[in-house]
Formats: structure tokens, C-alpha cells, sequence
């Protein structure tokens, strides 16, 4: 039986960070999704948007959190991802990324899943429901 299938309600998955959010990290996420939305990337185009400075993609992040189960998928797969975006990611910011579980099933992990800054700010909240190889 897998790690991840023995978790029960309250248990957690091994936190993942990450490196401080790069620009070049910006520029190969909007060339591999074909977002090129400049304030992601030059900081003239931020500053003209409002912004304090260039924002990661929100589905960077997104993308992100699946390395959180990386280690499981030899006992099953990602069904399901339910997320809402809390705030935005700058460049140089270290996100965590975590998951408890909050319901277990014979053939399912509920998990409610966060991304924070470092500064324990929520920037992505979300359930992923795990399911299981019989």
C-alpha cells in the first residue's frame, strides 16, 4: 500500500518549495502556455497596470502545486483540482506548497491544498481529489 494511501484525515503531504520565483521562470511558463501578457514579464507593462511589480501567472502556480504529488503517482492520479486564486506572486517570492487531507475513501484522497508566500500569505486555496489504482 502506497504512502498516500494509508493518510488519514489531518495528515499531511511533505511541504514543497520552491526556488524564489524567477523571470525567467515567467518567460518559459508564458512561451510553454502561449501567455505572453506582458505585465508577467517587463516591468514597465506591470507598472502601467497598477501593479507593484511583474505577477507570476496565476496557473504558474497552479501548475506548481502538482509537484506536490509527484511522489504518488505510481498509486494513482490528480481526478479532480477545484482552486481559487487568493493573491498574487511576485518575482522573488518563495512559495510553499501544502496539502492535508480531509476525507479518505477506499479509492479516493481529498486534500485541501495551499500556496503561501513567505510571508504565510494564501495565494492559491483548492481541494485536489487523488484517486487511487485499485
Amino acid at each position: 500500500m502506497s504512502a498516500i494511501a494509508e493518510k488519514q484525515t489531518g495528515d499531511t503531504l511533505e511541504t514543497v518549495t520552491l526556488s524564489p520565483v524567477s523571470r525567467l521562470d515567467l518567460i518559459k511558463y508564458a512561451g510553454a502556455s502561449g501567455d505572453y501578457n506582458p505585465i508577467h514579464t517587463i516591468d514597465e507593462e506591470a507598472d502601467k497596470a497598477g501593479l507593484p511589480g511583474i505577477i507570476a501567472h496565476g496557473m504558474w502556480t497552479m501548475g506548481n502545486l502538482a509537484k506536490l504529488f509527484t511522489p504518488h503517482y505510481e498509486a494513482g492520479f490528480i481526478e479532480t483540482y477545484q482552486i481559487r486564486f487568493r493573491g498574487m506572486v511576485f518575482l522573488g517570492d518563495v512559495i510553499s506548497l501544502n496539502a492535508e487531507v480531509s476525507e479518505q475513501t477506499a479509492d479516493k484522497v481529498i486534500l485541501d491544498v495551499l500556496a503561501s508566500n513567505e510571508k504565510h500569505e494564501a495565494v492559491l486555496k483548492g481541494t485536489v481529489v487523488f484517486a487511487l489504482y485499485a
